[in-house]
């Protein structure tokens, strides 16, 4: 089972921690959130792990030799030149994970007790090209699915911007959940990537609001478990205490 990491983030929410480690070895409750995530991920079954570098990449790729890749086997998708963003990070670590098996995706500063064997099953039985872990929390941007839990759009409520343009959005005609940096993806999908708009650094999201009337692309809710986004100072607190 094939797994993906994104370690290559700045980390800027998390200065001054991030001025001289990256932000996937920053500790959370004694132990960096990358090995936490690979932990998880191993536990699950997933032992064909990349993990893309870029802020500090040598540290993280010392980090991995270091504890002998955790007992996994470890690719590193280099991005110390240009950093590709989500969608770019998966692009170029295409030759890692195609193949005939769905692949999950794992930001390293999302912390959670999802059951991620559970997820990729669903997602296999379920026959979608992608399936997003989402949540209810609140926040100002969601995705938009219909009762099956099928993408169809992206809301800001702060700003009003709906996507796609020409969405039919009224108040309570789709589900408002929040993508909770998880995701697992059928390779099937990356005949999407080949369109020229695809290219170089982009953002994962956008992708899938642009092909979710042409594949399927499903929500997976989250229910009853921790989940914290590590990435902001306050919530980093939150999963100090939890992890201690």
């Amino acid at each position: 089972m094939k797994a993906m990491i994104f370690a290559a983030g700045l980390g800027t929410r998390l200065r001054p921690l991030t001025d001289n480690m990256p932000k996937a070895l920053v500790p959370v409750g004694g132990k960096p959130m990358l090995e936490r995530v690979i932990l998880q991920l191993k536990e699950a079954g997933f032992n064909d792990i990349t993990v893309n570098v870029h802020h500090f990449g040598e540290q993280i790729i010392d980090f991995l030799r270091t504890n002998n890749n955790f007992g996994t086997n470890i690719h590193i998708s280099d991005e110390r030149d240009m950093l590709l963003d989500t969608g770019g990070g998966i692009k170029k670590a295409r030759p890692f994970l195609d193949g005939d098996e769905p692949f999950l995706v794992h930001n390293a500063d999302i912390l959670s007790e999802t059951d991620l064997a559970a997820l990729y099953r669903h997602h296999q039985e379920s026959g979608a090209e992608a399936t997003l872990l989402v949540s209810e929390r609140q926040t100002s941007r969601y995705l938009l699915f219909d009762g099956n839990y099928r993408l169809h759009g992206w809301l800001n409520k702060s700003t009003g911007e709906i996507k796609p343009q020409g969405l039919d959005y009224r108040e309570g005609a789709f589900q408002e959940l929040a993508f909770s940096g998880i995701h697992v993806i059928s390779p099937s999908l990356f005949r999407h990537f080949d369109n020229e708009q695809w290219t170089g650094k982009f953002s994962i999201i956008p992708f899938y609001l642009s092909v979710c009337e042409k594949a399927h692309i499903q929500g997976y809710p989250l229910q009853g478990v921790r989940w914290f986004d590590v990435g902001k100072p306050e919530t980093l607190k939150e999963a100090e205490r939890y992890y201690q």
